[in-house]
């Protein structure tokens, strides 16, 4: 029986992202080996949404509070990409990896499945 998913992030500075996931978020880890780091991901939902390509997924982090999770992340020098935006499923930022790519950043206003 399937007892996990492994989630990769594609990125330009592979050592960069998993430094910030290490110092900055603060996630536990291991070391696969040669300083490959594997991330403990908090608890997860995984949703389906309609889409003309089937060749796309996303990575979304999840916060109780956003505006508090940002100032946390500001305080330590995190970009955010994008304004706040409130959204029928809660409230959506964005946040830029050291690699350069984007990773969403919500606090949800539907039920979580993850209890």
């Amino acid at each position: 029986m399937i007892n996990g998913a492994h989630v990769v992030v594609y990125t330009s500075d592979a050592e960069a992202d998993r430094a910030f996931f290490r110092d900055v978020l603060g996630l536990p880890h291991v070391d696969a080996g040669r300083g490959w780091l594997i991330f403990q991901a908090p608890p997860a939902e995984i949703a389906f949404h309609p889409a003309s390509s089937v060749h796309s997924h996303e990575l979304m982090l999840m916060c109780d509070d956003l505006m508090g999770t940002m100032a946390e992340l500001q305080a330590k020098g995190v970009e955010f990409t994008r304004p706040v935006e409130q959204l029928a499923w809660g409230l959506l930022t964005g946040l830029r990896l050291p690699g350069g790519g984007d990773l969403a950043l919500y606090e949800p206003s539907h039920p979580r499945a993850t209890g």
